[in-house]
Parts: C-alpha cells; sequence; structure tokens
C-alpha cells in the first residue's frame, strides 16, 4: 500500500490548521511516527501525535519524509528551506509565504532534490470548483467577458474559541491581512482565467477591529491577453468585515452567467433570455472533505513522483500577484503589471 512507503511525518505549526492536518495524518497513516515542531517549546502532549520538538535541528535529526508547513507565513520558507534540503517532501500552507523573499530558492531546492511541494490552496480539491471550471471550459457561457469574484467574513467569528487579536489574520508580522489570508480567490482565478497580466488595487482598514492589516481589498485583475486582443477583466473583493459570510464568483459571458458558491458548493446558470438562476450542480462538502482530497493527491505524488495539483511554482505566481496589489494599493491604485513587478521582487 502506498500509505506504507511513509513511516515519519512532521507537522510544524499547532494553530487550529496545524491540528487539522495533523488529524488527518494520523486518520490517513494511522502507524506512522508522527512528530509536531513548535518554536515556542511546550511539554504539552498532543492527541495524534508521539512527540514533540521546540528546534529544526531536532526536526532534521527525525529525518521525515513528508513535512507540513502550517505554521504563520512569516515562517513558511526559512524552514521548508532548511527541511528540502535534505530531501523533505512538503505541504506547505498557504499562502506559499508572506513575500517573495526566499521562494525561488526554496523552489530550486526542491526540484533539485526531487522533492513533492505542494501549496495548500485546497478549494482546487472542491467538486464544485472543478465543475464550476470544467463548464466554463466547454463554453456553457460561450466567450466570458468579465469575472466578480467575492469572499469576506466577519473575523472575529471565523474562529468563535479563539482571540481574532492574537490570531495570524489580524496580524502583519505573522502575514496576516485580506490579502494574503484570503489568497485562495487570486489562486482559483489563475487556474480557471489564466495568468494575470495586471492589477490594479486599494486597500485599507475599514472596520474598528482590533488589527494592524488591512480588513478590506478591491483589486482588479486583468488577465493576459486571448488571440483576438481582447482583455478578460475581473474584480475581487476581499474583507473580514461582512456578517454575512461570502464566497462566490461569477462568469459573465456572451451566453449568459455561471455562479459558483463556495458556501453552499453550488454551481448556477442565468442563461441569456432567462429570468431566473437554474441550478446546474449541488456538491455538498464537509470541512474536511477538501483537505482529505489534498492530502491524498500529497500523498499519490510522494509514492508515484508525480506533480501536484498545486505546485510551488502556482504558489509564487500568487505572491507576485499579492506583491502587485500592495504596490498598486500604496501607488494610489495605479496598474503594475505582474511581469514587471515578477522581475524586480525575485531579483532582490
Amino acid at each position: 500500500m502506498v500509505t506504507n512507503l511513509i513511516n515519519r511525518i512532521l507537522i510544524v505549526g499547532l494553530g487550529s490548521i496545524g491540528k487539522r492536518h495533523l488529524r488527518l495524518a494520523r486518520e490517513l497513516l494511522p502507524n506512522a511516527d508522527i512528530r509536531v515542531l513548535r518554536h515556542q517549546g511546550t511539554n504539552e502532549e498532543h492527541e495524534y501525535s508521539n512527540g514533540c520538538f521546540s528546534s529544526i535541528e531536532e526536526a532534521v535529526v527525525f529525518a521525515p519524509q513528508i513535512a507540513v508547513i502550517s505554521s504563520p507565513a512569516t515562517f513558511h520558507i526559512t524552514t521548508a528551506q532548511e527541511l528540502a534540503e535534505v530531501g523533505v517532501h512538503l505541504l506547505i500552507e498557504k499562502p506559499l509565504s508572506a513575500s517573495l523573499r526566499g521562494v525561488t530558492k526554496l523552489l530550486d531546492t526542491c526540484q533539485k532534490q526531487g522533492s513533492v511541494l505542494l501549496i495548500g490552496y485546497n478549494l482546487r480539491f472542491l467538486p464544485s470548483l472543478q465543475r464550476f471550471r470544467d463548464l466554463l471550459g466547454v463554453g456553457i457561457i460561450g466567450k466570458v467577458f468579465s469575472i466578480r469574484c467575492e469572499s469576506g467574513q466577519y473575523l472575529p467569528s471565523w474562529r468563535p474559541d479563539s482571540n481574532y487579536r492574537q490570531g495570524v489574520s489580524a496580524r502583519r508580522e505573522l502575514g496576516g491581512g485580506v490579502l494574503l489570508e484570503l489568497s485562495h480567490e487570486l489562486d482559483y482565478l489563475r487556474w480557471i482565467f489564466g495568468e494575470v497580466d495586471w492589477v490594479k488595487a486599494t486597500f485599507s482598514r475599514q472596520s474598528n477591529l482590533e488589527i494592524d492589516v488591512e480588513d478590506t481589498a478591491h483589486l482588479t485583475l486583468g488577465f493576459a491577453p486571448v488571440l483576438d486582443g481582447r482583455q478578460l477583466i475581473g474584480t475581487v473583493n476581499l474583507d473580514f468585515i461582512r456578517h454575512d459570510t461570502t464566497r462566490i464568483c461569477t462568469a459573465i459571458g456572451e451566453k449568459g452567467s455561471l455562479r459558483w458558491n463556495g458556501l453552499t458548493s453550488e454551481v448556477a446558470l442565468y442563461e441569456a433570455g432567462a429570468k431566473e438562476w437554474r441550478e446546474l450542480s449541488h456538491h455538498p462538502h464537509q470541512r474536511d472533505d477538501s483537505y482529505l482530497a489534498e492530502w491524498q493527491n500529497f500523498i499519490e505524488c510522494v509514492a508515484e513522483h508525480k506533480t501536484p495539483m498545486i505546485t510551488g511554482e502556482d504558489g509564487l505566481k500568487v505572491l507576485q500577484i499579492v506583491e502587485a496589489a500592495r504596490r498598486s494599493g500604496t501607488d494610489n491604485g495605479q496598474m503594475i503589471e505582474v511581469e514587471k513587478m515578477q522581475v524586480k521582487q525575485v531579483s532582490r
């Protein structure tokens, strides 16, 4: 069995997402030796784990075959680089990092070592989003003219059992803010509609939430031009302030509109001449489903030397869009070309 090939696992970071990964790792690989790396150091015993390390040196000596990096984004690259250098296969939670610094070196190291690097944009594993992409691919609404995408949730209700002020999302030093925390949208838009050519952005802290990061971001994206010279334009609205939790993407085309609802798992069509939306598919999912599919993809890629669904290069592309948005947002919403941003940022 594939799972018998993996018997030493490292989970880095034990926040809410780290605990989820630990639990799923134990479920999928019940006989593995699973250790946790927490830089804070603790004698606390963790359900599902076989022990805890407080330094990367101890973790490297453990010689894990696979590792999940689920610490705050500002620490991802440093830890991942040390593990990649000894050939560990990596699943890095989104975003890949909080900046571009060190990212290309990590990707190069993984390539040289033959290590799998999967980035945790788990929404791609949702059957409903896959259905949305497939329907657009077969031209159900003809040529797509415009994209409207929005995602938001009131931050204090996001993880009600914890103090939102202390969480990653609220703190700049940990890689918080809507641009990074809700970068799922940037990943799946690239996956469905292609590369982003330029970005215009405004972002701000609109609310009285006790955070030091942006709680609202409005982005306009220009996708790479197609053969007829027309450019597909998309808008992306992200926030931590809305009480009506939302995750929706609508594609507007020559034959109608297609809408994906990430909360209800519904894909609906509004055909030209129609009077209402018509449900095309409904794929209800549990919270763990996309993470389980992600893990299964990761394990399969490790065992069979395959390319993961979301590669390190995908994670890098999202960060380059984020960097362009940041530059635009601090430059009065000026258009920033992502390609120029890539060269400038990566060459630092």
